[in-house]
């Protein structure tokens, strides 16, 4: 063991690590909470390893199963499991979907005959089982990677069926980026008196360099350009919300002549795996993705993460930056945060219990919509345009007469660009909707300066 950590370069116990490896080794179930990026693969893989190395285990059946979320997550954990296990003569089975007849009698060969570790799929995995072939009376490790994800995904009854299969005497250990209510609902069925490790929940390496872009939809693509005509990309992953937005962003980027790649369900998975392994080895410089590769992909130099559009979870926000900082690397988290995107921006900065740092945006990109915090600060430039720091007054520096057409802090002449009635108090909204605006002319209701 000591020989392949020296040789894969592990020098140091991340926190997780060192607090998670002496509960496992000692038969404990565990509920793992940590942050995505600080090696929790590790903090379970290598005193399971150890333990199975003892030789106590039987060599014909399947002794542990690692559940995964996706398929590129257990490819990852495989190939760590290979490195971690290769002076030891441990076996390993990957068991996911997308595949061939060919590779999917491969998978049934290595379930039927045993194997020291299968890393599995929840739905393929259940396809195996049944078919009738796969014995899992013998597991004494049953470990849940990415558990968050998976029910997020769906998985619940999956995974409660497959647990089904297993025997009561076995130790469970189940390992999140973050602890919300399902995931204790989950831990109370299968776990037995379990420790607990709980790690800077829901929150980013602290060497991400986090900032947010208040813009019109818009605004969006002119400034990724700009973000990248100041910055040339080396590996950057770009987030979007749709496949079709994927898909533009990537035709728009390759017109710009950057080596771009893009990652959606679309794609048939031997092209999934041409384009990561691509990127990886830095012939592709932006990679334009779906939330399919927010978790899972264990690549240690990305630059920087864009969110081009916040993501619909705050959880997300934590797993999509997350891919930046890695190995205790510096890295840069940048979000766009359109008008119909502010609710979801707060809530993430509510998750973090921090407020992002709001970036300026190029005059050459034109007007941007204004961002309250939630200690109420604002910005964006109407709000620079219109008030002078500090200012109380209106332009011009007079305050307005009763009745005065001019804009005041509060009160537009367009009521599209006023305040968010719900940043308003309860007593300004109700006095908005007895008095009214005057559509036909724009018209600031009267008793304006009031």
């Amino acid at each position: 063991m000591l020989d392949a950590l020296w040789d894969m370069h592990f020098d140091e116990c991340t926190p997780i690590q060192e607090q998670a490896i002496p509960l496992i080794l000692d038969g404990r179930d565990l509920i793992a909470v940590a942050q995505t990026g600080t090696g929790k693969t590790a903090a379970y893989l290598l005193p399971v390893i150890e333990r199975l190395a003892s030789g106590q285990y039987p060599s014909d059946a399947v002794n542990c199963i690692v559940m995964a979320p996706t398929r590129e997550l257990a490819q990852q954990i495989d190939r760590q499991m290979q490195g971690f296990a290769y002076f030891m003569g441990l076996s390993s089975v990957p068991i996911y979907g997308g595949t061939d007849g060919h590779t999917f009698n491969q998978q049934k060969q290595g379930l039927t005959m045993g194997a020291d570790v299968v890393i599995a799929t929840p739905g393929r995995l259940l396809a195996h089982l049944s078919m009738g072939y796969v014995d899992l009376s013998k597991v004494s490790f049953f470990i849940l990677d990415e558990a968050d994800r998976m029910l997020d995904m769906g998985f619940y009854e999956d995974i409660m069926q497959i647990v089904s299969y297993l025997p009561k005497d076995r130790q469970t250990l189940l390992f999140s980026a973050t602890m919300p209510p399902k995931i204790q609902m989950l831990a109370s069925k299968i776990l037995a008196s379990p420790a607990e490790v709980k790690l800077a929940v829901s929150k980013p390496a602290d060497k991400i360099e986090q900032t947010a872009y208040s813009v019109y939809e818009t605004q969006k693509l002119p400034l990724l350009r700009h973000l990248f005509r100041i910055s040339p990309p080396e590996k950057v992953i770009v987030f979007a919300s749709s496949k079709l937005k994927v898909k533009e962003l990537f035709k728009a980027l390759r017109a710009d002549k950057i080596r771009v790649g893009e990652m959606h369900s679309d794609l048939e998975q031997e092209k999934r795996d041409d384009v990561m392994l691509d990127f990886k080895a830095g012939r592709i410089n932006v990679l334009v993705a779906t939330d399919i590769v927010s978790r899972g992909i264990d690549i240690d130099d990305i630059e920087m993460v864009v969110n081009y559009d916040v993501p619909s979870e705050p959880e997300d926000y934590v797993h999509r930056i997350g891919r930046t900082a890695r190995a205790d690397a510096d890295g840069k988290g940048v979000t766009f945060i359109s008008e119909k995107e502010k609710g979801r921006f707060r809530r993430i900065e509510s998750l973090l219990e921090a407020e992002v740092p709001k970036g300026t945006v190029p005059e050459e990109l034109g007007e941007t919509p204004s961002y309250t915090t939630r200690s109420g600060r604002t910005s964006g430039s109407k709000d620079r345009k219109r008030y002078k720091s500090g200012a109380k007054t209106a332009e011009g520096g007079k305050r307005p007469k009763r009745g005065d057409k001019r804009q005041t802090k509060h009160i537009a002449s367009d009521p599209a660009e006023s305040v968010p009635e719900e940043s308003q108090p309860k007593s300004a909204r109700k006095n908005h909707r007895r008095r009214g605006y005057r559509k036909k002319n724009n018209d600031a209701p009267k008793n304006a300066e009031q």
